[in-house]
């Protein structure tokens, strides 16, 4: 299934040609899953419970079954052909460092987004849960690349092709990818891998995304793009310990 091409349908632009297609290193490239967490993508918990409390749950009813019917779904199917094809994976979950909250941004704060650090809230979803070895990044505002060090970690691993899925797709997904762009990384968003509490906030925010931030594509079509890719079946663990970045690839 091909991932909706929302920016030329509904926003011609001669200056936003499609971005060109490029060949998919799998060592270079990192699987990021952002924020399916208890907090935000579990309707008995976090804001799932604060909707239903303010008697508003109808609202984002629609959110929490797109995420159990086609997203948590798909992100299971992208992280069994990751590892399979030892692409490297990451979380992000917003948790605060301290059980009452006094280190989180003013942002979060002012929205009430707040899951104490070791809390339920804080947890992610079993159905997504990391292996093991995998790397867990713990944030305290929308962005990672602003609350966390991953720019530098992925600088050590030679990533410059993030994969990236989760939630919301107009909050700390988009700030990601925009993030990311911004520091000369190849973004491929996995459309049918993202959501957002409403249908029109996702299709805005990935119309805004295609082909100017981002390669915006389907779970098949990254599934199928990590499969043509055999180089994932080296031992990464050969990778000389010098071996640094690609340079940002050229649009």
């Amino acid at each position: 299934m091909q991932a909706r091409k929302l920016r030329q349908d509904s926003f011609p632009h001669p200056y936003y040609p499609d971005f060109p297609d490029f060949p998919l290193v799998i060592r270079q490239t990192a699987l990021l899953v952002v924020d399916m967490q208890y907090l935000d993508a579990n309707p008995n918990h976090g804001i799932g419970v604060s909707f239903r409390e303010g008697g508003l749950f109808d609202m984002i009813a629609p959110y929490f079954e797109r995420l159990g019917n086609t997203v948590i779904p798909n992100i299971v199917r992208l992280l069994e052909c990751a590892r399979q094809h030892r692409v490297e994976v990451i979380f992000t979950v917003i948790e605060a460092l301290t059980r009452d909250g006094r280190d989180i941004s003013a942002q979060h704060r002012r929205v009430h987004l707040f899951a104490p650090r070791g809390s339920r809230e804080a947890q992610i979803l079993d159905e997504v849960r990391p292996n093991a070895d995998e790397i867990v990044l713990s944030k305290t505002a929308s962005g990672v690349f602003n609350a966390t060090a991953i720019d530098q970690i992925l600088r050590n691993m030679a990533i410059d092709t993030l994969l990236m899925v989760g939630v919301a797709t107009n909050g700390c997904v988009g700030t990601a990818v925009r993030d990311a762009a911004d520091r000369g990384y190849r973004v491929v968003l996995v459309e049918d891998a993202c959501a957002a509490l409403s249908m029109a906030e996702h299709d805005s925010a990935i119309a805004d995304m295609d082909n100017n931030y981002a390669w915006i594509k389907s779970t098949d079509e990254v599934v199928a793009w990590i499969a043509s890719d055999d180089s994932g079946a080296e031992d990464l663990a050969n990778r000389p310990a010098s071996a640094g970045r690609a340079g940002p690839p050229t649009r």
